[in-house]
């Protein structure tokens, strides 16, 4: 269970599908609650995600908090207390702000990371070492901003294998993130049957994961776009998010 906050992302940040943009998949309001069982059986945790509306430096800004905690068993042995902001732009999703604080089993991380398009630079504040960095960057989205933006993008065109591409800005550097489209299926969900959009981010191999291809996640095929169902194959077990609840949606949530 070493790098909880990865099985965060993978689940957030990482693993969603994509809406039409002409009808806006989020609005402020949005809330979103899951529950993470590890193994099919045990339960892990809980991640909640929610959306408002702010004004930054003048701004009309959507400002989205995330956060994630064990619970149960899992947290005799392994507690988790992360945190994530992102405070971007209503229209092109364009990160201002960036907030990490994590605690995961004694491994943590305090971070703010503000990015500046004059200059085309990002300035980070670690505060955990007290150290502050400047990195150039182009066109990149933060953890959180790319969950938001990635359901404003139309996928109306995708075919099976079809990948999708971005560039993320995590820990003071670009990592190149590609989601993978494998297909459609009717899901049975506490919900009822849900008409769903199956992907599969590439995700690093190690510690963690079992392979590359390890995580597969499954997102609503409505106006909304929300994961509602993630597979994860770990070193040691496996890891299951499934949407336990939510209030303030976009659009109708779809069921057959």
């Amino acid at each position: 269970m070493k790098k909880f906050t990865l099985l965060f992302i993978a689940v957030f940040v990482l693993t969603t599908a994509f809406a039409q943009k002409s009808k806006p998949a989020f609005k402020s309001g949005e809330w979103l609650r899951y529950k993470m069982s590890y193994s099919g059986f045990l339960r892990a945790g809980s991640a909640i995600l929610e959306v408002e509306e702010t004004v930054y430096k003048g701004k009309k800004v959507f400002h989205t908090i995330g956060t994630g905690w064990t619970s149960g068993m899992i947290k005799w042995f392994f507690e988790v207390d992360d945190r994530y902001e992102s405070y971007f732009d209503k229209d092109d999703v364009k990160p201002y702000l960036f907030k990490r604080k994590i605690d995961e089993g004694g491994y943590k991380k305090h971070r703010i990371t503000a990015f500046n398009y004059d200059t085309n630079k990002a300035y980070i504040q670690d505060f955990l070492n007290q150290k502050d960095t400047i990195v150039p960057f182009t066109n990149v989205q933060d953890m959180m901003s790319s969950f938001y933006f990635l359901r404003n993008y139309d996928v109306s065109s995708l075919k099976e294998g079809d990948e999708i591409a971005l560039d993320m800005f995590m820990d003071s550097q670009v990592y190149a993130f590609k989601l993978r489209f494998l297909g459609r299926e009717e899901l049975r969900t506490k919900f009822g049957k849900v008409k769903t959009l199956i992907f599969r981010p590439l995700v690093q191999s190690g510690r963690v994961f079992k392979a590359q291809e390890s995580v597969t996640i499954w997102i609503t095929d409505d106006a909304n776009k929300i994961p509602i169902k993630m597979n994860a194959s770990l070193a040691v077990g496996s890891l299951r998010a499934e949407l336990e609840d939510y209030k303030g949606l976009a659009n109708e949530f779809s069921k057959i």
